[in-house]
């Protein structure tokens, strides 16, 4: 059993070289996984100024220092059921780059903040092909990682829909 850990360590080490950090988070008991260099903060789940005519998982937008933040609940963004916010509920910030090169700052409402994995470039496998039945372009990748199945998502992708352009217009009628 030593030699089998002895090993996994080198292997480890050797892994780190291209390694990246992802910040992980929980929604619906799943484990979901972003990169920490997108993440500006966490905050605990606040009120937001709700914008007519959105769609349900665009749950409003925040002053957040003076930049207008919307946020987006991944679980109704995902179609998960709605789940009563409470104590370890937060906000991810983060930064979102978008097809233009354009870079604006989003906030996601997730269960909560699970744990910064190091995932290695060979670690991180494509999503399954599971046909038109189920949409995995926000899907990054997925990796192991102690035993448990992590999915990365592809934040740029996820965040940059057409949808969010109504926030954008709405934010600034008020």
């Amino acid at each position: 059993m030593a030699e089998i850990a002895q090993t996994s360590n080198t292997n480890d080490l050797v892994g780190m070289r291209d390694a990246q950090q992802f910040l992980t988070f929980m929604l619906a008991g799943e484990e979901y996984g972003v990169d920490i260099l997108r993440v500006q903060e966490i905050k605990g789940w606040d009120s937001v100024t709700k914008i007519p005519n959105t769609p349900a998982y665009i749950r409003g937008v925040i002053n957040l220092r003076g930049t207008i933040v919307p946020i987006i609940d991944l679980r109704l963004r995902f179609g998960l059921d709605h789940l009563d916010y409470g104590p370890t509920t937060v906000v991810v910030v983060l930064k979102v780059i978008g097809v233009e090169g354009k870079s604006r700052i989003m906030g996601v409402v997730v269960d909560g903040v699970s744990d910064v994995y190091n995932i290695s470039d060979n670690e991180l496998k494509p999503a399954p092909d599971f046909g038109s039945a189920v949409d995995t372009e926000f899907v990054k990748g997925l990796a192991t990682v102690n035993d448990k199945m992590v999915i990365i998502l592809e934040i740029d992708q996820m965040l940059n829909s057409a949808e969010l352009a109504v926030v954008d217009t709405a934010a600034s009628h008020q």
